[in-house]
């Protein structure tokens, strides 16, 4: 099975296909080869360091309410 978090683009250097994100507050430099398109302040879903796909801020905040409810227990 695969997990993906929700992730909110913070910085990218596109030249070399990197991207600064924050992850229910903690910030992490992920692969953006996945989604060219993305822009800063787009949310992406990441799996292993990778960006793997663009969703929307409402699927974003659906997705991190779901994990904190998982971590809170």
């Amino acid at each position: 099975m695969c997990l993906a978090v929700p992730a909110k683009v913070i910085s990218l250097d596109k030249e070399i296909f990197l991207g600064e994100v924050t992850i229910m507050g903690n910030s992490k430099m992920v692969s953006i080869a996945l989604v060219p398109e993305v822009e800063v302040g787009d949310w992406v879903l990441v799996h292993a360091g990778e960006a793997i796909s663009l969703i929307s801020p409402e699927a974003a905040q659906e997705s991190e309410e779901l994990w904190q409810a998982i971590i809170d227990g």
